[in-house]
């Protein structure tokens, strides 16, 4: 089983959405059973609160119900991910940081590695203090990284 942690700064907006997507267009090709997907964010602020109720409105129009409830990254989850992927540039400063081990660095990688139009901008902005039009734009990008993020996957195993 393929062990992935989508992490932002809350756990609230960014992340919960990736876990969301991810575990939905896992199932959808059939292989939902491959992997253990959770979300977490880097700050502590929101612990045991559901997803920002606009972050749940995006999901939703797109047929995905988001479940989780917000958690705290720690350096302990290094060892029970596979991959940790940041929903932007500082979170994944952070993550390194955070890091026990040089090898459990590298499980860090930016989600929008894995977008085709991401054209070296690697962040998804965080959409908490925007609109709805910042939620979806978010949520585009994060279906895109993580549609890729599976091929990628799919070609390894």
């Amino acid at each position: 089983m393929i062990k992935v942690c989508f992490v932002c700064l809350g756990n609230i907006c960014r992340s919960p959405m990736a876990e969301g997507v991810f575990k939905h267009l896992a199932a959808q090709a059939g292989r939902g059973a491959e992997f253990h997907v959770e979300s977490a964010g880097l700050g502590g602020w929101h612990v045991g609160e559901a997803p920002d109720v606009r972050a749940q409105k995006t999901a939703r129009q797109h047929g995905i119900t988001l479940t989780s409830t917000a958690q705290k990254f720690n350096a302990k989850d290094f060892a029970r991910f596979d991959w940790v992927l940041a929903l932007d540039t500082d979170i994944e400063d952070g993550l390194r940081r955070l890091a026990p081990t040089p090898a459990e660095a590298m499980k860090v990688r930016l989600l929008r590695e894995f977008d085709p139009q991401a054209n070296g901008d690697l962040d998804v902005p965080d959409p908490y203090y925007s609109d709805a039009h910042a939620f979806e734009q978010a949520y585009a990008m994060i279906e895109r990284s993580c549609a890729n993020f599976l091929g990628a996957l799919r070609d390894k195993t």
